[in-house]
């Protein structure tokens, strides 16, 4: 007798079955150790935003708050992180919160989770591109170096105020497209080469930012940090619309908390660490140290750098497109220009590395479930160990947006679908304790449950802080996502197969 239609939809994975994977042949090569996990931590955290999105942020929202904006959004990521870390250490796959949903609530909510990482990784990683061959092209012209208008940008500009496409006068954005290539060409290469190379970019970036911190925190006057939250403390809103605080001229929430839901997504990748569990050496404690560590390494740099460029220009004199140059400037510093803008280079380079390192882990996780073709997104290279077959798939993927269309729309689907999967693998925590309270747990998330309830709590309220339109794009993404999961997932579902063999054990 077969089981209920539903109940495959809302099967949990045994944890059984998913240690007993860890054994199968089709495994990724374990070489990472606890420094190369925390760079790619900070990798996938720090990019040249540090540089660019904390001025506006500081300028536009919160003033020299935003050091204090910087604590509230890291805080609400230990909360996630904590989670992640707990999972991670028990289960060390690779598939990330995909695979923790699918032992905790389900295939249906698996599919979600999962299909919402495509999104963070994919289309980010497209976003991430482009923003490097803005801020290439940017630094290039400072030579007296510019490439022809033809093959400067995607064919597309989106206006935002008309809400039209425009075109560009670019037949397509070249240098994204070649630093995709390159970046997956390292990736199909090997994990030991994709993680030496985002360890030189790290080195390089963190090294610049101690560097801006180190040099600018003699010229920081206190005077500049008065007032201190000239916007406010608060500058809340549920679903565009403001309930608590000041508002800007367009009507959007402005002060502390407003700059904590912004800046909230400059911490999006710590997550990331989780995806390559199944590469780490001792998956049990190095991964949960990787997360930790690099989730608080990023905030105090953060913040380091928001104390330092208040410090040296009264927030409202921040030139907001490069506040950390503009700053140096103004101090007769302007030789420190190249250095920024390399260490901006190398830094949105290594977001992009770990994002597109990240996606083909989480395809691998979903194919061997059967929910995507096995035959694709379940390879594995047999001399680099790498999952090459869809590395090189997102790749095309992330050249073709990235090259040919405006992705700034698309962006903010980044943001509301990273902050759902926070909400779902802290409420997993709280599922999985009370379902198998005595597995084993080589880091446990301490003061459970209040840490995964304040963790969906968070969440939830950066969540309803975005703007409504956020909400129907994300419906519209999942839309399509459940028209792939009914029309193939389901039916090729191992866990069908692995119920309908139980079910025939029981007849």
């Amino acid at each position: 007798m077969a089981e209920p239609r539903t109940s495959q939809l809302f099967s949990r994975k045994p944890l059984e079955l998913l240690m007993e994977e860890m054994r199968g042949e089709n495994r990724l090569r374990r070489i990472l150790g606890p420094v190369q996990l925390t760079a790619l931590g900070v990798g996938a955290i720090i990019g040249a935003g540090i540089f660019v999105a904390t001025g506006a942020a500081a300028h536009n929202v919160a003033g020299p708050a935003l050091m204090l904006s910087y604590v509230v959004a890291g805080i609400t990521c230990i909360f996630a992180a904590l989670c992640y870390a707990e999972f991670a250490s028990m289960v060390p796959v690779a598939g990330s919160a995909y695979t923790y949903a699918y032992a905790t609530l389900g295939e249906l909510f698996a599919w979600i989770i999962g299909w919402d990482l495509i999104l963070e990784y994919g289309v980010s990683s497209a976003a991430v591109a482009t923003g490097w061959s803005a801020y290439a092209q940017s630094s290039l012209s400072k030579l007296g170096l510019e490439l022809p208008l033809l093959l400067r940008e995607s064919p597309w500009r989106y206006d935002a105020v008309h809400g039209i496409f425009v075109r560009t006068g670019s037949v397509i954005n070249l240098p994204a497209v070649l630093v995709t290539a390159v970046v997956t060409w390292v990736l199909v290469k090997g994990i030991k080469e994709s993680a030496g190379f985002n360890a030189t970019m790290v080195g390089i970036k963190v090294a610049a930012v101690l560097f801006v911190i180190a040099v600018g925190v003699f010229f920081i006057s206190t005077t500049n940090w008065h007032p201190f939250a000239p916007f406010g403390w608060t500058g809340l809103s549920f679903f565009g619309h403001p309930v608590a605080g000041q508002v800007d001229p367009g009507g959007k929430p402005v002060g502390m908390l407003a700059g904590a839901a912004i800046i909230f997504f400059a911490y999006i990748g710590f997550d990331s660490v989780s995806t390559h569990t199944e590469e780490a050496k001792n998956p049990q404690r190095d991964v949960p140290l990787a997360i930790v560590i690099s989730l608080v390494l990023c905030t105090v740099l953060y913040i380091a750098v928001v104390a330092v460029l208040t410090g040296m220009v009264r927030f409202d004199q921040l030139d907001v497109n490069a506040p950390v140059s503009m700053a140096f400037k103004t101090k007769g510093l302007g030789w420190a220009e190249g250095l920024i803008a390399t260490a901006g280079v190398a830094g949105i380079t290594s977001v992009l590395l770990v994002m597109m390192l990240s996606g083909p882990r989480v395809f691998l996780a979903m194919a061997r479930d059967g929910l995507l073709p096995q035959s694709v997104f379940g390879v594995v290279h047999p001399t680099f160990r790498t999952p090459w077959k869809s590395t090189m798939l997102i790749g095309l993927f992330v050249a073709v947006l990235s090259g040919l269309l405006p992705i700034d729309s698309l962006l903010h689907l980044t943001n509301i679908g990273t902050l759902l999967a926070f909400v779902i693998v802290c409420t997993a925590i709280l599922i999985m304790r009370r379902k198998y309270p005595d597995a084993p747990r080589p880091f446990r998330c301490p003061w459970v449950p209040v840490v995964p309830i304040l963790g969906i709590l968070c969440c939830l309220l950066l969540m309803f802080s975005l703007p409504a339109e956020n909400w129907w794009r994300l419906i519209a993404w999942l839309a399509v996502g459940f028209v792939i999961y009914f029309a193939y997932g389901r039916r090729h579902s191992v866990m069908r197969r692995y119920l309908a063999s139980g079910a025939q054990d029981r007849s």
